[in-house]
């Protein structure tokens, strides 16, 4: 099992001083983490695609070529694309551009999002939600194959032949379709033979098992081979050196993230009954000391039939620099050798 990090970006207070940690400065931090990751061996990094005031992620592929920059080892990906709100053929030639600033290790998690803001910032109706992923996809899976491409849709101008350059290092630039809990997004990916990338952001990841048994039997039906068909899980996530120290460290802007969501969504506020059930031993979030999260990876691994890698999403407003860059050692050095196999 591979594990790596996923970000958004999230603007900080710092929670000692009350200060704001400002863009600029947010940005080294993060670059700094990604460093850190690589460093201690962190299979991959991702960097999530928001266009809200408290996110800094507006443009991943910008991002991810300065952390290839200063990277060697870690793949970089997107957490995720949303291609729904993207041009097919741009998305195509910025990541191709990164791979080979990376010589070869980025990869595309693609999907439409959880919020909808970009939809009118790019001028796009919301109506056509769905039918704008299934074109978008299906022009950026024909670029991934052929240089020249003739296609049409109903949604976006057609191409005749056109050249999309540069061509990426990788014979096959990796895409992965990122889903939440829809059963048409889990056969989509089947059907396609993609691999899946399963968002989990609360309750507990054995009740995700039959969506991704869907996925795999879809997948097989179509005539992919078993190995095509990989499994990736993106979840809250955070270490200390203990349970308390974990949690005291990452509950605070967890739940102020999510009270925010909350009242925009209307939904009940978070507690922090919740947020402790959630991190027990079979719900979503993995934080704790490193081997309560290690026992933790292995166990929802079993439970959904086995999972190629687990991401973490450890960023949050409230989250001391120091801390996430303990926690991000602590995934690399103590975590990973504890489930690699």
């Amino acid at each position: 099992m591979h594990l790596g990090i996923d970000s958004f970006v999230a603007a900080v207070t710092d929670p000692a001083t009350e200060a704001v940690v400002g863009p600029q400065e947010r940005v080294a931090h993060l670059l700094e983490e990604i460093a850190l990751a690589d460093q201690v061996g962190l299979h991959s990094f991702g960097i999530g695609e928001h266009h809200r005031a408290e996110y800094y992620d507006s443009a991943p592929a910008v991002i991810l070529a300065a952390a290839a920059a200063r990277t060697s080892q870690i793949r970089l990906r997107s957490a995720v694309t949303v291609l729904s709100a993207a041009d097919p053929v741009r998305v195509f030639e910025e990541f191709a551009t990164v791979d080979l600033i990376s010589r070869g290790r980025v990869e595309l998690v693609v999907g439409r999002g959880s919020f909808t803001e970009a939809f009118p910032l790019f001028g796009l109706n919301l109506a056509d939600y769905d039918d704008l992923f299934d074109e978008k996809l299906d022009l950026l899976l024909k670029i991934r194959e052929n240089a020249e491409v003739t296609w049409s849709g109903r949604l976006r101008p057609a191409l005749t032949g056109q050249g999309v350059y540069p061509r990426p290092v990788q014979e096959r630039l990796p895409v992965w379709i990122g889903v939440g809990g829809t059963p048409q997004s889990f056969v989509r990916a089947g059907l396609l033979g993609l691999p899946l990338m399963v968002a989990i952001i609360g309750g507990q990841p054995q009740q995700f098992a039959p969506l991704i048994d869907l996925y795999r039997r879809a997948g097989a039906q179509a005539g992919h081979p078993p190995e095509a068909l990989r499994v990736g899980l993106h979840c809250f996530g955070f270490l200390g050196d203990d349970v308390e120290k974990a949690t005291s460290a990452f509950y605070p802007g967890w739940a102020e993230m999510f009270t925010k969501v909350s009242q925009e969504r209307g939904f009940p506020p978070p507690n922090r009954r919740q947020f402790d059930a959630t991190r027990g031993p079979d719900g979503a979030f993995f934080v704790g000391d490193p081997e309560t999260v290690a026992a933790k990876c292995l166990r929802v691994s079993e439970q959904l039939g086995g999972v190629e890698r687990i991401n973490l999403q450890m960023t949050n407003p409230r989250l001391a620099h120091d801390d996430l860059l303990h926690s991000i050692e602590l995934l690399g050095t103590k975590v990973a050798p504890l489930v690699a196999g």
